[in-house]
C-alpha cells in the first residue's frame, strides 16, 4: 500500500494538518486556563474552576502525546520506514493505518504486545479494554 507516493503524501498531508490544529489549539488552550479574580467568588465556584482547568491540563498532556506520534509518523515518513512494523518489521496492514495512522506496530506484535501487558509484574491486570478481551 504504502510504495506509491500517493499515499505517503497522503498521510503526509494528514499529519500536517494535525500539527497545524495542534499548534493553534495550544495558544487557545492557554488563554482558557488563565483564572481571572471575578471568577473566584467562593469555594464552589474555586472547586468547580479548579476541576474544570485539571480536565484542561490532562487534555493538554494527551494532545501533547498525540503531538508527538505525529511528529514521529512524519519522521518516519523522511526516513522511509512509515507504514513498516517497528517489532517485526513487516508492512502494517492498510486497514489498520487508515484506522490508527500514528501505529508503529502490526496488528498481530500490537496484540502480542497487549497479552503481555495483562499481567503487570505486581500480579494486577491491565485496565485496558484490548487486553481484558484476550484474557
Amino acid at each position: 500500500m504504502l510504495k506509491n507516493n500517493e499515499s505517503l503524501n497522503r498521510f503526509r498531508s494528514l499529519f500536517e494538518q494535525e500539527k497545524e490544529k495542534f499548534l493553534s489549539s495550544q495558544s487557545k488552550l492557554g488563554e482558557q486556563l488563565a483564572v481571572m479574580p471575578e471568577e473566584m467568588m467562593d469555594e464552589v465556584d474555586f472547586t468547580a474552576l479548579n476541576l474544570e482547568q485539571q480536565m484542561r491540563l490532562r487534555l493538554r498532556a494527551r494532545e501533547g502525546m498525540y503531538f508527538r506520534k505525529v511528529e514521529e509518523a512524519l519522521e518516519r515518513i523522511k526516513n522511509g520506514t512509515f507504514g513498516h512494523c517497528e517489532s517485526c518489521e513487516e508492512e502494517i496492514e492498510a486497514k489498520r493505518l487508515e484506522a490508527r495512522p500514528t501505529t508503529t506496530l502490526c496488528f498481530a506484535c500490537k496484540t502480542a504486545s497487549e497479552r503481555s501487558e495483562q499481567i503487570h509484574i505486581d500480579g494486577h491486570r491491565s485496565k485496558s479494554q484490548a487486553a481484558r478481551r484476550f484474557a
